[in-house]
């Protein structure tokens, strides 16, 4: 289902769906499921479209509603079709962003480097994820901005790299406008639920079930004699 996107002057989350494209098989493609969250003007939409067009703009509308974009990328040999959704987060929308969070196999967490509260409501992010999201989720920290002038860095890189330590998850800084680790957060977020799904898959094998042969020492080496209704 499509939603029609709306715009207007406030834009606070981005939000991505992933699905493989089958290849040469007769079996359907798993599909997944993942969502980009942030506070207000940290530069999604900018990530976005850095990353689906390959380009950059400081004029970038923001939105209201639901928006996306398509692009298809080629993972450890395989073709997989990124449909990323632009959402925004007016809490008048809050019912769709926890729908989003139920759904998501991977979240990026988004806060711009000269912003520290943007930074500090990382944890308020997280938590929300821990309510509404499975608990295997996949999720990446990102610091955006990282292009920004030293003077005006509110966010050592020191800090981010603690904070996604304490939360066990990876942490890439980036820049939309340099294009700074742009492809390189959107590949390691598919390639981290692809791989998890993958070993949930071999979990998930039935173990064989082996039935125990007759004890020939305790039968005396004999042969266990036919029943009658089986067999002559």
């Amino acid at each position: 289902m499509l939603f029609r996107c709306f715009k207007c002057a406030f834009c606070q989350y981005l939000y991505f769906f992933i699905s493989e494209v089958p290849v040469l098989s007769m079996l359907a493609s798993p599909k997944f499921d993942a969502a980009v969250v942030a506070a207000l003007c940290v530069g999604k939409s900018c990530l976005l479209l850095r990353f689906s067009d390959g380009s950059f703009t400081t004029s970038f509308i923001t939105t209201i509603g639901i928006d996306f974009k398509i692009r298809t990328i080629e993972l450890d040999g395989k073709r997989i079709k990124l449909q990323i959704w632009d959402t925004a987060g007016q809490e008048r929308f809050r019912t769709i962003t926890t729908a989003y969070y139920r759904g998501a196999m991977g979240i990026l967490l988004v806060y711009d480097v000269t912003d520290e509260s943007s930074f500090n409501n990382i944890r308020n992010w997280i938590r929300n994820i821990e309510q509404h999201a499975s608990d295997n989720v996949n999720k990446i920290l990102v610091g955006n901005k990282a292009d920004m002038d030293e003077s005006k860095r509110a966010v050592p890189t020191s800090k981010g790299q603690a904070l996604a330590d304490e939360y066990g998850i990876k942490f890439f800084e980036t820049s939309a406008k340099t294009n700074l680790n742009v492809e390189q957060v959107f590949f390691s977020i598919a390639r981290d639920i692809k791989q998890r799904l993958a070993e949930t898959d071999n979990k998930a094998e039935p173990q064989t079930i082996r039935i125990n042969q007759p004890d020939q020492a305790a039968g005396g080496g004999q042969a266990p004699a036919r029943s009658a209704c089986c067999g002559s």
